[in-house]
């Protein structure tokens, strides 16, 4: 899996589905009844009903083995299978429940309980296409099922096809109007396009509808949050905690919990809930493939082999860099810091910490989670202690006093190539200024941090200044616009593999007078390699830990705008001060 299928953690997931439960009493009742009924050999259907009372009493494990035993003796019961399926998707066995779910499926494919629970271990899967076909087969034989719906609305929201979304949770309202779980999921869509009031009032009528509905409370405090009602919506995310009734939902409250405390500057009690991140149960955990023990902060590590791993997106591993010096000094000269990165960081990593020895991580997707491996380690015997890297903000980053003022960064491009991309951009005019404007990690959460490029028009027209585009992927269409509706020429360099020869990037990112966007990979190499830089996002961004700055690299400032989604304004700033800047022309950033 590349880095930019690890997504940075960067906002708390927006809950809206999918929802359900195969293994719910009243389904499992059902399951029963219909068990009772099938025409079986004596000893596979006692087998079967003994493997349903396990389940009912969430001995899962067991009645996964009394299942797979009643089967060994009769194949072709539709029933069993199911609730093998059901067994083993609940201990988290995805590749065994998807097997026993279409071994039932195939039996009896009209039976919509089974493509349903197939349908959801599938969206869970991240297997998209047959998730939909699947809810789709489902609501063909019951039309309007709230659950189905729900799920379908979900999928199609995270497939970013909000109008179809609409249309499918909009109809199941209208036949079942008391269903809060569908005005939830129809918030979700609804705030995923920006209007944040319409979506606060569907989570507040699904609210109303269960007074006690905790994903309403969760969602409904991360929109509260995004309007500035920081007060109100910890309260609604701490009574959402209270209420939350599986380890999914829990994983998912805390780490919102965490982005807001950090959000408001509470540090301290914002690291210990960011430890969410790593649960198990959350949506997109990475699962650390070691069995040395796990060092926590407050632990020695005098004289100790530390072994870190690179987390999260490759914007992060840049950003928890911020901590290496420390961590250097915690293990004095008697001890030694390993640390594992995306392939591409290691030459700017190796040049900027001498002292660290690197290695690549390697990582696997495989059922919907994330497997990390260090590949270069041979003898895990050699380690004392192993951390994700974010767990040195907990140590060494307890509060914004702990962030050293470092202007010129904490990282080291390469001389040479910084000197040979000035003398490249020497024939451009002006103030040479390169640019950031999206990710390509965007997904229906992520979209809305990035403002449309049509608002970039201000910012691009502005005289006395030349662009550099650094930004990766085919921006193809994006450069065009620039050049046909904004009558600007946007200067990409030539040579350079923007997303790969990350190295090059950053001496290209340190040879221009600024470097202007969004907090992505790109900006934080840019920013940490001490290049001035002008930040891009959104006021409520967890990252700026409650300041009006960017505490992570002291020479950065920070553009952010007064509301939720208001671009054009903020935009227009930043078009102003950099008109400042050319002016002056010093290349430094302005005051101000």
């Amino acid at each position: 899996m590349s880095e930019e299928t690890a997504q940075p953690i960067r906002r708390a997931p927006m809950d809206g589905g999918p929802v359900g439960d195969a293994a719910a009493p009243a389904k499992l009742a059902r399951l029963g009844a219909e068990i009772a009924s099938f025409n079986a050999t004596r000893a596979a259907l006692k087998q079967l009903q003994d493997a349903l009372a396990l389940a009912n009493a969430d001995r899962f494990a067991e009645a996964a083995s009394m299942a797979e035993a009643a089967l060994k003796l009769d194949g072709n019961i539709v029933y069993g299978w199911h609730l093998l399926g059901i067994a083993r998707d609940k201990v988290d066995d995805r590749a065994g429940a998807l097997d026993a779910y279409e071994r039932a499926f195939a039996l009896s494919p009209a039976d919509p309980d089974i493509a349903h629970d197939l349908g959801r271990l599938a969206f869970r899967m991240e297997m998209y296409p047959q998730a939909e076909a699947l809810f789709r087969h489902c609501l063909a034989r019951q039309p309007g099922a709230r659950e189905a719906s729900n799920n379908l609305g979900a999928l199609l929201r995270r497939l970013m096809r909000f109008d179809e979304a609409v249309e499918v949770l909009r109809t199941a309202i209208m036949a079942e109007p008391e269903a809060a779980m569908l005005w939830l999921t129809l918030g979700t869509v609804i705030g995923d396009q920006g209007d944040i009031e319409q979506a606060e009032i569907f989570y507040r009528e699904a609210l109303r509808l269960d007074p006690h509905y905790a994903k309403a409370l969760y969602n409904l405090s991360n929109m509260l949050f995004a309007q500035g009602k920081a007060d109100e919506a910890l309260d609604h995310c701490r009574r959402a905690i209270a209420l939350a009734d599986t380890p999914e939902d829990l994983a998912m409250m805390r780490f919102s919990m965490a982005t807001m405390l950090l959000a408001r500057g509470d540090l301290a009690q914002g690291w210990s809930y960011y430890d969410a991140r790593l649960d198990k149960a959350f949506a997109e955990p990475i699962h650390f493939m070691t069995d040395r023990p796990r060092w926590t902060a407050g632990t020695d590590l005098n004289g100790r082999h530390l072994m870190l791993f690179g987390e999260q997106g490759l914007g992060d591993e840049i950003l928890f860099a911020n901590a290496l010096d420390d961590v250097l000094a915690a293990v004095g000269p008697e001890g030694r810091v390993t640390l594992a990165v995306t392939d591409r960081l290691l030459p700017l990593f190796r040049r900027s910490f001498p002292n660290v020895a690197f290695d690549k991580h390697l990582t696997l997707k495989r059922e919907g989670r994330a497997f990390r491996a260090a590949a270069g380690v041979k003898d895990w015997s050699e380690v004392d202690l192993w951390a994700p890297m974010g767990e040195l903000l907990k140590a060494y980053r307890p509060s914004i006093e702990a962030f050293p003022e470092r202007p010129g960064g904490f990282m080291a491009p390469d001389p040479a190539r910084v000197a040979h991309w000035r003398q490249a951009l020497t024939d451009l005019p002006g103030l040479k200024v390169g640019i950031l404007w999206t990710s390509l990690v965007l997904n229906a959460s992520r979209y809305q941090l990035f403002a449309p490029f049509e608002h970039w028009e201000p910012v691009l027209r502005t005289p006395g200044v030349s662009f550099i585009n650094l930004q990766y992927g085919d921006q193809s269409a994006a450069l065009a616009h620039a050049r046909d509706k904004f009558g600007v020429e946007v200067w990409t360099p030539p040579g350079i593999d923007l997303k790969n020869d990350l190295d090059d990037v950053a001496a290209l990112c340190c040879a221009t007078d600024l470097v202007l966007g969004f907090s992505n990979a790109t900006f934080n190499i840019a920013a940490a390699c001490g290049a001035p830089a002008w930040l891009v996002g959104a006021t409520a961004a967890w990252t700026r830990l409650g300041t009006d700055r960017y505490p992570w690299y002291s020479q950065v400032r920070a553009f952010a705008p007064e509301s939720h989604g208001a671009w054009e304004a903020v935009m227009g700033d930043i078009a102003a001060a950099l008109a400042l800047e050319a002016t002056q022309g010093t290349g430094a950033p302005a005051a101000g």
